[in-house]
């Protein structure tokens, strides 16, 4: 095991250290007093656009200038254009207005700016009569946990919340599907695909997955005294390669791995993790499920999924208490990695989102110490949080319930909960020749 980075001067590194996170959380509570000042200030000038161009005229076209004028006025001194200071005057409106109690929790240091936008972007899915009911419990789900964490599942709360069913709505997204082309400079265009959340995850996934193949294979020589790669693309440029190849030509051009005509790269297919309640499943429940670590996905596509795939596994879940209920899977893993990326969903370090199925099992107490591979001595990391557990002073330890307890070089402690739905395996009645439980 590598120990930690050493310091010259522990005493006085980790007194900067403490000088700069102090320094951090003072600006912190300065920058929220002083954005929220600049909403009310942004809200109140929409407010006296709506009283100047009433009174008069109620015609859209009078009231529209009052409110361009005022933009203007006010985009001199922000030093913006009036178009970018009238659209911050609308979503100061919206946020100020519709969602007061979303920013007193903010100014009370209860939650931060990210939440807010994170509960604001979800709420606008409702109508605005369930704003407040939304906010009140949106609310209490941001506490303790970052902006990041909640954002999905503030999703997934507004999509239940809503008189219409997100299988109704999702059809009506979809329609809107199309792949549109934005120049850019230096002879450089974005090409833009708007589809569903689950096939969007999985090209990116396959990509990825191609991408990293070519990488890990690509040869090496030597150049002077260094040993340099042939190929020195980045895994953006690689991805973004194979995805021309893929549309342009059907099969990877550059594939490093090929040891047959198509190679091996076109056997690589997308891989995705999901929560689906039971009743869901069923169809008994249109409501939408979790693909975890991204956002809702559409009922319909999330039964295809557990219907088709042999490398499906599933993990039912009853929404109405969050405890999942059962899981199978055809590939066969260990109940022990089943069961913990059902309980970790993403990587355990505070705040990170990366998916379970793309993070290492790391033993919290170090095997090569003496650390058992048992349930309560493993959590998943993503590969940069695992490194930074070894090489530096950050220190883990785990407590009962899947809970981490997080300790910064400074001794600061951060608490991490497993994720809800929680996950609960109960031993189903035997039956006469069923073999012995693992």
């Amino acid at each position: 095991m590598t120990e930690p980075m050493e310091t010259p001067d522990g005493e006085a590194y980790l007194a900067a250290i403490a000088g700069i996170v102090a320094d951090v959380e003072d600006i912190g509570v300065e920058f929220a007093r002083v954005k929220i000042r600049e909403l009310r200030a942004l809200a109140a000038a929409g407010r006296l656009a709506d009283a100047q161009g009433a009174p008069r005229n109620a015609r859209v076209q009078v009231h529209d200038m009052v409110l361009r004028s005022i933009s203007a006025e006010v985009a001199g001194v922000m030093r913006l254009t009036d178009r970018a200071v009238q659209r911050r005057i609308g979503e100061a409106r919206t946020i100020v207005e519709g969602f007061p109690a979303a920013v007193a929790a903010w100014e009370a240091g209860r939650i931060v700016q990210g939440h807010v936008k994170a509960i604001v972007d979800a709420g606008l899915n409702l109508p605005a009569e369930m704003w407040a009911e939304f906010e009140k419990v949106a609310i209490e789900r941001c506490d303790g946990e970052t902006p990041n964490r909640v954002r999905g599942e503030l999703e997934i709360l507004a999509h239940r919340m809503h008189p219409r069913t997100f299988a109704e709505r999702h059809e009506e997204a979809a329609a809107g599907r199309c792949v549109r082309l934005m120049p850019g400079r230096d002879g450089m265009s974005d090409l833009i695909a708007t589809l569903p959340t689950v096939i969007a995850e999985g090209i990116h996934d396959r990509l990825t997955q191609q991408a990293r193949a070519i990488i890990d294979t690509r040869d090496e020589r030597a150049i002077g005294s260094e040993i340099v790669a042939t190929d020195a693309r980045s895994t953006d440029q690689v991805r973004a390669d194979v995805f021309a190849d893929l549309l342009l030509a059907g099969t990877p051009a550059l594939d490093d791995t090929r040891d047959t005509t198509a190679g091996p790269l076109g056997a690589i297919r997308a891989r995705v993790q999901l929560l689906v309640p039971a009743v869901t499943l069923t169809g008994a429940d249109d409501g939408p499920c979790d693909l975890t670590g991204r956002s809702p996905i559409d009922p319909a596509t999330a039964r295809a999924l557990a219907g088709s795939t042999h490398i499906w596994e599933r993990l039912f879940h009853d929404p109405a208490t969050g405890v999942t209920v059962a899981t199978d899977s055809y590939r066969v893993p260990s109940g022990m990695r089943r069961f913990l990326q059902a309980r970790d969903q993403h990587c355990r370090f505070p705040g990170c989102r990366v998916a379970a199925i793309r993070c290492e099992i790391d033993h919290t107490h170090d095997h090569a110490l003496g650390g058992k591979t048992k349930l309560t001595n493993l959590a998943h990391l993503c590969q940069r949080h695992h490194s930074m557990k070894q090489f530096t002073a950050w220190r883990v330890r785990q407590l009962s319930g899947g809970v981490l307890e997080w300790t910064s070089p400074l001794g600061r402690t951060y608490r991490e909960d497993a994720p809800t739905p929680a996950v609960a395996f109960t031993p189903a009645a035997a039956h006469p020749g069923d073999p012995a439980p693992f």
